[in-house]
């Protein structure tokens, strides 16, 4: 709690990005998406998403470099980053695997699933969140529904969806990504 003004500050989960900028093609395709919406604002989710696209998350400089091209303050861009979920907070690996955890791939073991991946890349399957190889390669995460419920467990590595995923097709997954 702040003892000059008594209020407890807003926790900032976002990380620095040492060196962040734009660079000009993107800056181009910014400027030229905000022409499609009558109100700057309306463009914020948007430029989010160009801007996770190029960089693979969404950095402290990136929000504020956003704020300050829709003229708004880095709260409103903020508030969008921690909302959504398919915004990044953090870096993230070249490979990410993503285990559908809803109830037809929870019924058909997409938790030892996630356990597997967990444990052939020395992560921790108990912790909430994504997590990332310590050599940057490998991102795991629990994920909801991935729509091929007809065909659990499924998964996908980066925008490759994989269907009745079983332990020895896992290892095989992740010796392919090598």
């Amino acid at each position: 709690m702040s003892m000059t003004t008594g209020i407890t500050p807003i926790p900032n989960v976002l990380q620095s990005q040492t060196g962040f900028a734009v660079p000009p093609p993107l800056e181009a395709e910014i400027d030229e998406l905000i022409t499609h919406y009558p109100v700057k604002r309306s463009a914020s989710l948007m430029l989010l998403h160009a801007i996770q696209e190029h960089f693979g998350w969404i950095s402290q400089e990136a929000v504020e470099w956003i704020a300050r091209k829709l003229s708004l303050p880095p709260i409103n861009i903020y508030e969008l980053l921690t909302f959504y979920p398919m915004l990044r907070l953090q870096p993230m690996g070249k490979y990410q695997i993503k285990v559908c955890r809803t109830l037809s791939c929870a019924l058909a073991g997409s938790a030892a699933l996630h356990q597997q991946f967990c444990d052939r890349l020395g992560l921790d399957a108990h912790k909430h969140g994504p997590q990332t190889t310590v050599d940057g390669r490998f991102t795991v995460e629990f994920v909801e529904c991935l729509a091929s419920c007809g065909t659990a467990p499924v998964m996908m590595v980066n925008e490759d969806l994989h269907e009745g995923v079983t332990n020895t097709k896992a290892d095989e997954i992740v010796a392919q990504c090598k």
